[in-house]
This record gives structure tokens, C-alpha cells and sequence, in this order.
């Protein structure tokens, strides 16, 4: 008689951390990315505050960028973009890794400049004018930062994008850094010295810095250093002129004695009016580089341009610039009806923002 034993079944082996880890991330990772981009806006919305303590603050913007310049260039050296960019997906562990620690970086110092900068062109901007275009520009461009999916698996795969996207950003940064860096600058040149460096920026996305040996580079890049800036010269009306803005405005149809005006209106007949009186106070945080002008308009069209040195009146506060204008007698149309606006534009045309209010007329 023979016994056999059959021997117990082994336990099985324990799932490592690791594998457990690996699978949660694999079965859960884009709700994760994207639970992460709805904290990455919050902490952009956080920025937004921070940056409401002071203009000041501005000059930090210079350090991020250069980072952010610097990152950019490295990532398109090493990964390469559209069809000769390396695979990620089977680049390894390594490569994977790489590349998601470098897109990471860059969402973080691009959210920090663009939610930073959303606060100062929001003051700037009139959203009845054009250059309501360009806050809408950068707040899609906040927002996109903090989407991880589209940003590292579409945006950062593509160097045009990504250049578009770079130099929307670094432009909006020096737009609002060469004041502050340079207290007292004409908004034009701040617009032009902006210009002019995000194309460069952008050049040394695409080309290396030897190929400028070659003549037909260097005249290449002359000519994208020229047309980006006179781009931004004939734009320059679409530009907020950052970091500028009107803190008060108001139209009345007369004026007290201390030069005050005696009321306020957004609305009145056209039989009271002997006289129609304007009155602006422009903070300029980063200095006055500007000469400033009050310009009248009826229906669009213009009526009455005062010069600074006809308007200014003194203020009595550090920064900011008052400018008292008035219609009288032979400067009033002879119908007055209509809708009216006393836009407060710099000497090149940029337009700072304005005052609007109504004339009816009876019968």
C-alpha cells in the first residue's frame, strides 16, 4: 500500500507597491491630470490676488521668464517636435520621466506669468474698444496652462504652437516688465522693446545661434526682427498700455468753484448743456513716460483733441495724472444728441480708457 501527499498550494505572491501603484496610475491617470489641472487653476487664481498687492511686484517677472525662455529652448533641443520629435510613449521610463518633469516646470512658471499679468491688462483694457482682444488672448492662454492633458500631449508636441504660445506670453511679460524694470518709458517703446525680443525669443526656438554665420540668416533674422516690430508699431492700438489705467472718470454738464464738478452724469438733455466738462485720473504705477490727451467723440466720431498741457490739472496724489477738459460755445456740434466719449489716449494712440454718457434731446 502506497501513500502519496499531495504537497499544499502555494501562496500567491504578495502585489508589490509598486505594481499596485503602477496599475491605480495606469487605470486613473487622466482623471488624475485632470483633477490636477483644476488645482493648478486655482493656484493661478491665487496668483491673481497676490498680484493685486503692487506693481512692484512685477520686476520677478523678468527672472520667470528667462527661465521659462531658457526651458523652452532645452525641451525642443532634446525631445525635437512634430515628426521629428521623439516618441514619448516609447521612450522608456526614463524618457517618459524627463519629459513630464520638464512640461511640468514650464506649466508653473507660464501659469505665474500669465495669471500674473491677467490683473494689469484687465485694468488697461476697454472692453468696448479693440483692445479687449488681447486680455482674452492671455486668459486663454492661462487657462490652457493649466490643462496637463492638452498641454503636454498636444501643445508642447507641436514647436509652432508651442512658439505662439511662448511668444504671446513672453510679449504680454515685457509689455509689462520694461516699465517697471525702466520706470517713466513711452508706452510704444515698452511695445517695441517687447516685440522685438519675443522675436528673438521665438528665432532661437527654430534656428541655432551658429547659423546666423551664414549671411541669408542673418538677413532672414533682421527681417523678423523688423517686421515684428513694425507689427507691433501698427497694432499698437489693439495693446492695452500696461500698466496705465483710469481709476476715476466722470462728465458733468458745469463746475464748482474749487474746480470740482458739481455732479456726475451718464445721462442728460441737451437743453441744459452751456458747457460739458470732463475729468480723468490716470494712475501710471510704472511712471509717466506718456503725454496724455482727453478726445472727444459723438457717435464715433471725433470732435475736440486737448493737449496735456491745456488738461493736466494738479492731482495732489503721487502717480496719478488728472485731466480736466471742457466743450463750450464754438466747440459744441449743433446737435448734441447721441452717444458721447472722452477716451483718454496716449500721444501714439493707445487708448488708456474713457468716459461715456448719453445726450437726449426732447421732442
Amino acid at each position: 500500500m502506497s501513500f502519496s501527499f499531495l504537497e499544499p498550494p502555494h501562496p500567491p505572491a504578495p502585489v508589490r507597491l509598486v505594481d499596485r501603484a503602477r496599475r491605480f496610475f495606469r487605470e486613473h491617470g487622466k482623471k488624475l491630470w485632470w483633477l490636477h489641472s483644476v488645482y493648478a487653476l486655482g493656484l493661478g487664481l491665487s496668483v491673481v490676488l497676490f498680484a493685486q498687492k503692487g506693481f512692484e511686484h512685477a520686476r520677478w517677472l523678468a527672472v520667470t521668464i528667462g527661465l521659462a525662455w531658457l526651458l523652452v529652448v532645452v525641451f525642443f533641443r532634446v525631445f525635437g517636435s512634430g515628426t521629428t520629435q521623439i516618441p514619448i510613449d516609447g521612450s522608456g521610463s526614463k524618457g517618459k520621466i524627463r519629459f513630464f518633469v520638464m512640461t511640468y516646470v514650464l506649466k508653473n512658471l507660464y501659469q505665474g506669468m500669465l495669471f500674473f499679468l491677467l490683473p494689469f491688462y484687465w485694468k488697461s483694457t476697454t472692453l468696448d474698444a479693440p483692445n479687449a482682444w488681447f486680455v482674452v488672448l492671455l486668459a486663454m492662454c492661462a487657462v490652457l496652462s493649466t490643462l496637463d492633458v492638452v498641454f503636454d500631449r498636444f501643445l508642447m508636441k507641436r514647436r509652432s504652437l508651442a512658439s505662439i504660445f511662448h511668444g504671446v506670453t513672453l510679449f504680454g511679460c515685457l509689455n509689462l516688465i520694461v516699465p517697471a524694470l525702466f520706470p517713466e518709458t513711452r508706452s510704444l517703446f515698452s511695445l517695441e522693446s517687447a516685440a522685438a525680443i519675443t522675436a528673438i525669443a521665438v528665432w532661437t526656438l527654430h534656428v541655432p545661434f551658429g547659423a546666423l554665420k551664414k549671411k541669408t540668416n542673418v538677413a532672414l533674422f533682421l527681417a523678423t526682427l523688423s517686421g515684428a516690430t513694425g507689427i507691433a508699431y501698427v497694432a499698437r492700438g489693439a495693446i492695452p498700455p500696461v500698466p496705465m489705467y483710469i481709476a476715476y472718470e466722470a462728465v458733468g454738464p458745469s463746475q464748482l468753484a474749487d474746480g470740482r464738478l458739481a455732479m456726475e452724469v451718464k445721462s442728460l438733455d441737451a437743453s441744459v448743456i452751456r458747457e460739458l466738462l470732463a475729468v480723468t485720473d490716470v494712475v501710471v504705477p510704472g511712471g509717466k513716460g506718456d503725454r496724455l490727451h482727453h478726445v472727444w467723440r459723438q457717435g464715433g466720431r471725433e470732435v475736440h483733441r486737448s493737449t496735456e498741457d491745456t488738461s493736466r490739472i494738479p492731482s495732489g496724489t503721487p502717480n496719478i495724472v488728472r485731466l480736466r477738459s471742457s466743450l463750450k460755445g464754438g466747440d459744441l456740434p449743433a446737435s448734441l444728441g447721441g452717444h458721447w466719449s472722452v477716451d483718454v489716449e496716449t500721444e501714439d494712440g493707445q487708448l488708456v480708457g474713457r468716459a461715456e454718457f448719453r445726450v437726449t434731446t426732447s421732442g
